[in-house]
């Protein structure tokens, strides 16, 4: 009885503001800035419409409270992206609650990186690539284009397809990662993926995405598997439920970033393809942070442009990394070579 009494005072109070009922809306959060770096101190101040006698303010950040110092909050989030604050005020012995929507960048800008080609090997020309990964020295393919797609496995020396199967003609092959002697492969917007056997390519199950919008790329860390979908979000996938268990997203320090396409994960860094561009970005993991690009620019320009070439779409797209020699290996859609590159930061 005393509660449901303390409730209706509180409603009362508000109605003789204006007559407002819902109490967030005479207050809102002053950020000094809607893009904060990671570990920025950033001003904030609540706005108070009717002047009212606030009690106490807690900012809080994905559940946890940020300390205010002077008129500050540290924004020290693990991950970046799109982030929403909340302001907990208490007036006349209850909590209202307000959110701001802001946007948290990385604390650097990207180092630039370049690429020394070590080898040349041939690559089928008609492969419209979209996954390569490496295990137990076969290099594993995965092309698209409906009545196109495949997943194979690849002797990169010479070229040769040692084995292929086709999928559906009315699905577009994507992305591809190997884990726990399993081949785990996209499809681009039919909404599914396949599970395979490594040794024979025998198809063990379907699985359906959750909330990711599309399927491009996908890597893994020996745990987890990250999946790239056309947006600014990295996914995380558990491999025997293949449910989606959250996202990073990528980010540099001035804009959030949604061009990731096909992946690889080497020591906590994720590489990724940038859709239709010489480019590759280098991505930690845990963050989400953009802490590097490595041009291609005039690797393509090695390339012969065969009868299934497209001037617009035969881009660079498909990068495995290779544990034992320490080397890189990228080609593109439709490319007629496979390049083994070192990567080292520009001079």
């Amino acid at each position: 009885m005393i509660k449901l009494a303390s409730i209706f005072g509180f409603l009362l109070f508000f109605l003789g503001c204006g007559g407002e009922t819902d109490p967030a809306k005479l207050f809102s959060i002053d950020l000094e800035n809607n893009n904060i770096q990671q570990n920025q101190k950033v001003g904030v101040a609540i706005k108070n419409k009717k002047d009212l006698e606030i009690s106490s303010i807690k900012y809080v950040l994905e559940g946890r409270e940020l300390p205010l110092e002077g008129n500050q909050i540290t924004m020290d989030s693990k991950t970046l992206g799109n982030k929403t604050l909340v302001a907990q005020i208490e007036i006349e012995g209850q909590t209202v609650e307000i959110k701001e929507d802001f946007r948290l960048l990385a604390a650097q800008a990207p180092e630039i990186y370049t690429y020394e080609i070590v080898n040349t090997y041939p690559h089928d020309p008609t492969a419209y690539t979209q996954g390569l990964e490496f295990h137990d020295g076969t290099l594993y393919e995965s092309t698209g284009k409906k009545g196109g797609s495949t997943v194979r496995k690849v002797n990169f020396e010479t070229g040769e397809v040692l084995q292929k199967i086709d999928l559906d003609q009315t699905v577009f092959g994507e992305g591809i990662t190997l884990l726990n002697d399993r081949l785990y492969q996209l499809t681009w917007q039919s909404g599914m993926g396949y599970v395979y056997h490594t040794s024979n390519l025998e198809k063990i199950k379907d699985f359906s995405y959750g909330e990711s919008r599309e399927g491009w790329g996908l890597c893994n860390d020996g745990k987890k598997l990250y999946k790239s979908d056309g947006t600014e979000k990295i996914w995380f996938l558990d491999p025997e439920s293949l449910e989606e268990m959250g996202h990073i997203e990528t980010a540099t320090n001035k804009s959030i970033f949604n061009k990731a396409n096909e992946l690889e994960y080497v020591d906590g860094k994720i590489y990724a393809n940038v859709y239709q561009k010489e480019s590759m970005m280098i991505i930690d993991a845990t963050s989400g942070a953009i802490e590097g690009v490595i041009n291609f620019g005039g690797l393509k320009s090695k390339v012969n442009k065969g009868p299934n070439w497209d001037e617009t779409n035969s881009v660079l797209n498909g990068v495995a990394y290779h544990k034992e020699r320490g080397t890189f290996f990228v080609t593109g859609k439709n490319w007629d070579k496979l390049f083994e590159v070192h990567i080292r930061k520009k001079d």
